[in-house]
C-alpha cells in the first residue's frame, strides 16, 4: 500500500522471533510485566473450584484464592486473633464475596475489621486485584480507602496500578490521574506498567495529546517505553480517529528496536477503520500477508468490517466462510458473526441473517446485545415486525436488558409496516422503563407517522424532540420532506425548508435529494429544478439520486432538453451513470423515436459493467413493442432471463402487448404459462392481453359492443394509452368509434399532459362531428382528414 507524499510512509511489516503469542488488541493489558507478587506462588493460592447442583442440573467454576491465614500472619499479632469468635479466618475470595453482597449504603469497615487476613501486609494486593477483577469500582475504592487508614499499610506500585487500571477502565481518567500524583507523594515510583496504565486510560477517552505527552514524561523519568507502551499509545491516536500519528508512532516504535507485534498490526488496523480508510486497511491487510504474519479472529474481524463499508459484501462472505470451514487458524467469534449479519441485512437478504445467526447458536457461542440488535435491524429494515418482537423477547430471555437501539429497530419495524400506534407504543414503553430515546429514535417515529401520511403529528414529534434539547439533523428533515412529497403537501415542503433555515441546519446533499423528490412528487417541476441549482449555488455536491430524481422527472415530461442538460452536468461532475439513468435515457430515446440510440445506449450500459435490472429490461421490450418488433422484445426476455434476473408483471404484460400486435397468439400463451411457472402474478394488462388473445384466437368478430365494454374497462383502470391503441385497432378493423369514446379518453391526456395524443385525438372528434354532422359527403370528410 502506498500513501501520498503528505501522510508518513507505512510501518514494515515483519513478524518477531520466536513468533509472537496470539493476543487480542482490546486486551493490551495482557502484555504488562509480571508483578513481584505474582511471581510468589506459594502465599497466592489461586485455584479453580467448581461445584454442582444435581437438583437444578446447574455447575458453577469459581477461583478461589487463600491467600495469607492466621497461621501465617506476624507473631505479633496472633494472640489478638486467636481465642476470639469475632476475628474470622476468612479467605481472600471470601471477603470479596462478602463485600459485593453489601448494599451501597452498607460500610466495608465492619467486614474488613473481621478479616484476620488484614494484618498480613500481602493480602492487601491480592483483595485489591480480585476487587478490580470484579470491575467493583465503588467498592474497590473504599477497601483502598480503608486500607490506607491500617498501620500495617505500606504504599506499593502494584497497588496503585491495580487502582489506576480499573479507573481506566469506568473511564474515571481524573481519578486515575488523581492516583498517579498520590503513588508519588507517598515515595512510590511509577514504573512503565504504572505508565502503560495511564496511556490506556486516556487512549480510551479518546485524549490521545495526553497520552503522548505521557509517553515523554515516560521517557524523561528514564523509564524505556515497552511493546505494550506503544502499543496502547497508537492505540489512542487510532482511537481517536488519527490513523497519520498512529503510523507515525508506529514506525519511531521500530526505529527504537521495538518490533511490532500483532497486536501492534490490529491496532493499525482498527485506526484506518476508525479513521474511515478502509481501502488503506485493505491493502495493509495484504501487505500483513506477503510478510507471513498469521492473522487472528481480531484482524479479520477488523478486515471483514472494512469489506461491508466499501460495499464488497462478496469478499466478506468468503472470509466468514474460510473462518467457519476451519480453513484458517483461528475461529469466528460473536463479534465476527454479527458483522456478517449486518452485511447481509445492507443487501436485503433477511433469510441469510436468519441462518447466520442460528448458526452462531450451533456453533455454541452466546449472542450479545449487538448480536440481537443487528438481527433486529435487519428484520425492521423490511417492516417484519412479529419477527422484530420475537427477537426483542430472546433479548429479554437472554438476560440482556433492551437498550436503545433494541428499541429503535422495534420501533422501526412497525413504523415500516404502517403500524404507527405500536411505534407509539414502544417509543413511550421504552421511556417507561428508563431508555432515553436518542436521534435515531426520534428519527424513526418521525418516518412512522410521516409513512401514514400523519405530517402534523411528525412535525409535532419533532418539536418535542427539540424540547428536550435533542437538535434535529438532516435525517429528520429528510424524513419530514419525503412524507410531505407522499402526501403532496405542498405548503409543508416550504413550511419544513423554513423551519430548518431557522434552527441553523445546513442541509446536505440527502436532505436537498428528499426537496428535490418531493417537489417532483407533487408536480412542481420548476422549483425541483430551481431547488437543485441553489443546491450548486451553495456549494452542495448532487450524487448520483440526485441526478436520478431530476432526470426521471424531466424523462416522464418530455423536457428532453432539460434532459441531456441533467445528463451532461452528471458527467461533468464525474457522477457515474447508474441503473436508473440508464433506463431514463433509454426510455427517451424511445419517446422520441429514436429506437437506434436506445439500443446503443443499452449495449453501452452492459460493456461499462453496470448489469441491466428489470426495470432496464423493460424499457428495451417497450422500445420494440413500439416499434411493433416483437422477435428483439423477446430475445430481450429472453436475455433477461439468463441474466437470472426475475420478470415482474410489468415487463410481463409489455411483452404480451408486442406479441398480440405482432400476432403471435401462441407465444402470449407460452409466456402465460412461464408466468404460471415462475409465480410472477397477472396485473390488469397481462389479463387484458390474454383476453384479447382469446377473444382473436377463437375467431369470434369484435363487435362495437365488445370494443365498448373493453375500452370502458381500461379507461376505470387507468390505462388511457392502451385506450387510444384500442382505438386505432377499431378503426383498423373498420368499427367508427363513436364521438363519447373520443371525448372520454380526451381528459385523461390532457391531464397528463400528453400534448402529441390530445392533438390527434381532438383532431378525430373534429372528423367524427363532421362525419355525423352529414354537412360533408364521405369524400369530402377524407379529403378533410388527410388534409
Amino acid at each position: 500500500m502506498s500513501c501520498g507524499s503528505s501522510q508518513p510512509p507505512l510501518p514494515p511489516l515483519q513478524a518477531d522471533k520466536p513468533k509472537p503469542a496470539k493476543l487480542s488488541s482490546s486486551n493490551l493489558e495482557a502484555l504488562r510485566p509480571t508483578s513481584r507478587d505474582d511471581k510468589k506462588s506459594s502465599w497466592d493460592g489461586r485455584r479453580l473450584v467448581g461445584s454442582v447442583d444435581y437438583d437444578k442440573g446447574v455447575s458453577r467454576v469459581t477461583v478461589e484464592v487463600a491467600g495469607v491465614g492466621r497461621d501465617q500472619i506476624p507473631a505479633r499479632y496472633r494472640l489478638r486473633v486467636y481465642g476470639t469468635r469475632w476475628q474470622k479466618d476468612w479467605k481472600v475470595s471470601e471477603v470479596v464475596e462478602r463485600l459485593l453482597r453489601l448494599n451501597h449504603w452498607d460500610d466495608v469497615d465492619a467486614v474488613l475489621n473481621c478479616w484476620v487476613g488484614r494484618f498480613a501486609r500481602k493480602n492487601f494486593s491480592l483483595l485489591i486485584r480480585e476487587m478490580s477483577n470484579k470491575s467493583s469500582l465503588e467498592r474497590a475504592v473504599q477497601v483502598f480507602q480503608w486500607m490506607k487508614s491500617q498501620k500495617n499499610y505500606c504504599p506499593r506500585t502494584d497497588i496503585y496500578n491495580m487502582m489506576i487500571r480499573l479507573h481506566a477502565r469506568h473511564n474515571q481518567i481524573d481519578q486515575a490521574r488523581g492516583l498517579f500524583f498520590e503513588m508519588q507523594e507517598w515515595r512510590c515510583k511509577p514504573d512503565a506498567e504504572t505508565y502503560n496504565s495511564l496511556i490506556s486510560a486516556h487512549g480510551r477517552a479518546g485524549q490521545w495529546r495526553w497520552a503522548t505527552n505521557i509517553v515523554e514524561d515516560m521517557l524523561s523519568a528514564a523509564i524505556p517505553p515497552t511493546r505494550s507502551t506503544y502499543n496502547n499509545l497508537i492505540n489512542a491516536c487510532g482511537s481517536s480517529g488519527n490513523w497519520k500519528e498512529a503510523l507515525k508512532v508506529c514506525k519511531k516504535m521500530t526505529e527504537n528496536g521495538v518490533g511490532p507485534d500483532l497486536v501492534t498490526h490490529n491496532i493499525i488496523l482498527s485506526a484506518f477503520k476508525s479513521g474511515g480508510q478502509y481501502a488503506k486497511a485493505l491493502a495493509y491487510f495484504e501487505l500483513m500477508k506477503k510478510t507471513n504474519i498469521s492473522p487472528d479472529t481480531v484482524t479479520f474481524n477488523i478486515v471483514i468490517h472494512c469489506l461491508v463499508k466499501l460495499g464488497q459484501y462478496g469478499r466478506a462472505v468468503d472470509i466468514f466462510n474460510l473462518l467457519i470451514g476451519k480453513r484458517a487458524e483461528c475461529c469466528p467469534d460473536v463479534v465476527t458473526f454479527t458483522s456478517i449479519i449486518h452485511a447481509y441485512s445492507i443487501c436485503g437478504q433477511v433469510e441469510n441473517c436468519n441462518k447466520v445467526f442460528n448458526m452462531m447458536l450451533a456453533e455454541g457461542m452466546k449472542p450479545n446485545i449487538v448480536s440481537f440488535n443487528a438481527l433486529m435491524a435487519a428484520y425492521a429494515s423490511h417492516g417484519m415486525h412479529d419477527e422484530a418482537f420475537a427477537t426483542f423477547n430472546e433479548i429479554k430471555h437472554a438476560g440482556y436488558r433492551p437498550d436503545v437501539v433494541s428499541y429503535t429497530s422495534l420501533l422501526n419495524a412497525y413504523g415500516r409496516s404502517g403500524q404507527y400506534k405500536k411505534a407509539r407504543g414502544i417509543f413511550d414503553m421504552m421511556k417507561k422503563n428508563s431508555c432515553r430515546p436518542n436521534r435515531v429514535t426520534y428519527n424513526a417515529l418521525i418516518d412512522a407517522y410521516g409513512s401514514a401520511g400523519m405530517i402534523s403529528e411528525a412535525v409535532q414529534v419533532l418539536r418535542e424532540m427539540e424540547g428536550i434539547g435533542i437538535q434535529p439533523d438532516n435525517v429528520s428533515l429528510s424524513t419530514l420532506l419525503a412524507a410531505c412529497g407522499r402526501c403532496g403537501q405542498i405548503v409543508k415542503i416550504n413550511s419544513i425548508l423554513s423551519m430548518a433555515k431557522s434552527l441553523g441546519i445546513e442541509l446536505n446533499t440527502v436532505a436537498h435529494n428528499s426537496a428535490i423528490g418531493s417537489y417532483m412528487a407533487v408536480g412542481e417541476y420548476r422549483k425541483a429544478v430551481a431547488f437543485y441549482r441553489m443546491m450548486i449555488e451553495k456549494n452542495v455536491r448532487p450524487d448520483t439520486t440526485t441526478f436520478n430524481i431530476l432526470i426521471s422527472g424531466s424523462c416522464k415530461l418530455e423536457k428532453f432538453n432539460d434532459f441531456f442538460e441533467f445528463l451532461d452536468e452528471m458527467k461533468e461532475l464525474n457522477v457515474p451513470l447508474s441503473k436508473e439513468v440508464y433506463s431514463s435515457l433509454i426510455c427517451a430515446y424511445i419517446k422520441q423515436g429514436n429506437v437506434a440510440e436506445a439500443e446503443k445506449t443499452f449495449a453501452m450500459m452492459k460493456a461499462t459493467g453496470c448489469m441491466p435490472d428489470v426495470i432496464t429490461y423493460t424499457s428495451m421490450i417497450n422500445a420494440y413493442r413500439s416499434t411493433d418488433d416483437w422477435k428483439k422484445a423477446w430475445d430481450v426476455f429472453e436475455e433477461m432471463r439468463v441474466n437470472n434476473i426475475k420478470p415482474d408483471p410489468i415487463a410481463c404484460s409489455a411483452l404480451m402487448e408486442a406479441l398480440n400486435r405482432g400476432c403471435q397468439s401462441a407465444m402470449v400463451l407460452q409466456l402465460a404459462k412461464v408466468m404460471r411457472e415462475e409465480s410472477i402474478l397477472l396485473n390488469s394488462r397481462a389479463s387484458f392481453e390474454i383476453l384479447f388473445h382469446k377473444i382473436v384466437a377463437s375467431g369470434i368478430v369484435v363487435s362495437f359492443s365488445t370494443y365498448s365494454v373493453l375500452l370502458k374497462n381500461l379507461l376505470a383502470a387507468g390505462r388511457w394509452r392502451k385506450y387510444i391503441e384500442i382505438l386505432e385497432w377499431m378503426e383498423d378493423g373498420g368499427i367508427r368509434p363513436s364521438l363519447q369514446m373520443y371525448c372520454s379518453v380526451l381528459s385523461h391526456a390532457l391531464k397528463y399532459k400528453s400534448m402529441k395524443h390530445a392533438v390527434l385525438i381532438q383532431e378525430r372528434i373534429d372528423y367524427t362531428k363532421l362525419y355525423h354532422s352529414k354537412k360533408f359527403s364521405s369524400v369530402e370528410c377524407l379529403i378533410y382528414w388527410y388534409a
